[in-house]
């Protein structure tokens, strides 16, 4: 059941964000794309983490307020200083994002490949019988 905790989140997410009709101040814009950010890295970092065989619950909880409460801090010390240092934050998240997306597609590659080839030794042989 633990490793469906990343995609039930996500999908749970995407749909109360659907139905609602919740409207976001344009100030807060900078907070919301990091809290995004930081949501789908933890996402993606469970989902790659099930696939190598460590995912553990608790990390994956931890990291994920972890992540959002260190992108919140940087973003709002930003904005009172006048710099936009929530861009660091999008900038360590997208890289990780994209890092985490080609660790999972490579997992699925080799899983994918291994399969076929089990597939491929077990099959016999046919004879011509013309």
């Amino acid at each position: 059941m633990t490793m469906w905790l990343p995609l039930l989140g996500l999908v749970l997410g995407i749909s109360l964000g659907l139905v609602s009709d919740l409207q976001i101040p344009q100030v807060y814009g900078n907070y919301l794309s990091i809290a995004v950010l930081a949501a789908l890295d933890t996402l993606f970092g469970g989902i790659r983490a099930h696939l190598q065989q460590v995912y553990d619950d608790k990390v994956f909880v931890s990291g994920f307020f972890f992540n959002i409460a260190l992108a919140a801090a940087l973003a709002f010390l930003g904005v009172h200083l006048g710099v936009d240092l929530y861009l660091a934050a999008v900038f360590a998240f997208g890289v990780r994002l994209f890092q985490n997306i080609a660790v999972i597609r490579r997992i699925l590659l080799a899983k994918w490949t291994d399969r076929e080839k089990k597939l491929n030794t077990n099959v016999p042989e046919r004879k011509d019988l013309s």
